[in-house]
């Protein structure tokens, strides 16, 4: 295997993505859990450390494909295991050099070099000796060789036998088991909580993927909200959306819009797959778009046509809730004093038996579009600048429909900034 060992800090190259990992925050937070190193071994916290790609190794939600080791001493550069699919967008991507190779199940071969006369068959034979093979291709990657490759690198930074920080949350009791072979006398510490924290306070460039997202979201909203009429069905309603997303990316030239999702219900009944608009249908409108990943979450709810005295009256409590537990949305605050507030005003408007677990998440890079930290009635998670966070009232009630408001907001030094720019209130059309 080839490998480049760079102990010294990564820097910035000419044209390169850098990661979003902020390392002092981070040793800040290793030492404080009594940390030496983070092992980094899913697709979304590789990409978060490295600023590359995780590649195809990891679409089983496996681990021991990749890894990212980020020691505590910002002076102790990180370090990467990569697929060799995905060395040359490793490189272009990422400003660290300290790589190791794990081979997956892809073959290559490079023959862009001078070839002479060489047959075909020597030209390969050359190629392959050119890059050092020595290993037959696993049947998709060899999760215990990835193991030991970090290992390796822990091992030349002297924190073998450290207490090394895994996100034991997205870790197998198989592939746990492998880890520790690999890292015998290492310690090996829970730091899924740890990393969490890392990603909850957003980088500008996260920012920026974030306010990109939402904008292309509330484009197809107000798309969808022209199609509304009697007689539309929910699926030509999430078609609209759709287009009316993609039409924006490309008038904005937006080239990383990486997913859609859509929980469009429309009717008496929150929960039915389809159904057509009827006079005095509800439509919920919860959507989504993903920006490098990074995955945007809005609400909105209209009437086709006249709204109902019922569905007015409850969408008033859901309105006076949103206000309340917004005032509560500001640096200092724990996210429990949110779902207090706004679970108060639900009661004080009328409905004191309406519970919810939490009232809105984080946004990131999770495999869905909801992360850690939540506004919940446990939370003691204190609100800090930077933090981005979608805050939303819903209500499913059959028989009604759904009914939702959600905004996505950045949380300041002084309160926060709403990203959303739609009107939040129960729109008729």
């Amino acid at each position: 295997m080839r490998r480049r060992n760079g102990m010294e800090p990564h820097r910035e190259k000419r044209g390169m993505t850098m990661a979003y990992l902020d390392r002092q925050r981070a040793a800040k937070l290793m030492e404080q859990d009594g940390i030496d190193a983070l092992l980094l071994l899913t697709a979304e916290t590789f990409t978060y450390a490295t600023g590359a790609p995780a590649g195809v190794a990891t679409m089983w939600r496996r681990a021991g494909a990749i890894a990212a080791v980020i020691p505590a001493d910002p002076a102790l550069a990180e370090g990467a295991v990569i697929s060799d699919l995905f060395e040359t967008a490793f490189r272009k991507a990422s400003a660290i050099e300290d790589i190791r190779i794990n081979p997956i199940w892809v073959e290559t071969a490079d023959v862009t070099g001078p070839t002479g006369n060489l047959s075909p068959e020597a030209l390969i034979a050359t190629a392959v000796e050119a890059r050092g093979r020595g290993f037959a291709r696993p049947e998709t990657f060899d999760a215990a060789h990835g193991f030991r490759l970090a290992a390796d690198i822990l091992r030349d930074r002297g924190l073998q036998n450290g207490r090394i920080g895994v996100e034991l949350d997205s870790l197998s009791v198989n592939d746990f088991r492998r880890l520790q072979d690999a890292l015998p006398d290492a310690t090996l510490i829970d730091a899924s909580r740890l990393v969490a924290r890392l990603r909850m306070i957003k980088s500008p460039a996260e920012i920026a993927h974030l306010r990109t997202a939402v904008a292309l979201s509330e484009a197809g909203i107000e798309a969808l909200q022209r199609t509304i009429a009697v007689g539309v069905s929910r699926e030509a309603l999430a078609a609209a959306w759709t287009a009316g997303v993609r039409e924006e990316a490309t008038r904005r030239g937006v080239k990383n819009l990486t997913g859609l999702w859509e929980y469009v219900s429309v009717g008496p009944n929150p929960w039915a797959q389809g159904g057509t608009a009827e006079e005095g249908s509800l439509i919920k409108v919860d959507v989504g778009c993903l920006v490098s990943g990074y995955t945007s979450d809005t609400g909105r709810t209209f009437v086709c046509g006249k709204q109902t005295t019922l569905q007015t009256r409850l969408f008033q409590g859901l309105e006076a809730a949103f206000a309340a537990g917004l005032d509560e949305l500001k640096p200092g605050n724990a996210m429990s004093t949110v779902h207090r507030a706004a679970t108060r005003a639900m009661a004080d408007a009328g409905f004191p038996d309406f519970t919810r677990g939490h009232f809105g998440h984080g946004l990131g890079t999770g495999p869905g579009s909801e992360e850690w930290p939540f506004l919940s009635a446990e939370s003691e998670t204190i609100l800090e600048p930077g933090m981005v966070l979608a805050f939303e009232t819903p209500w499913y009630v059959n028989g009604v429909g759904g009914m939702i408001i959600e905004d996505q907001l950045l949380i300041t030094t002084d309160g926060h900034e709403i990203m959303n720019r739609l009107p939040r209130g129960l729109v008729s059309v």
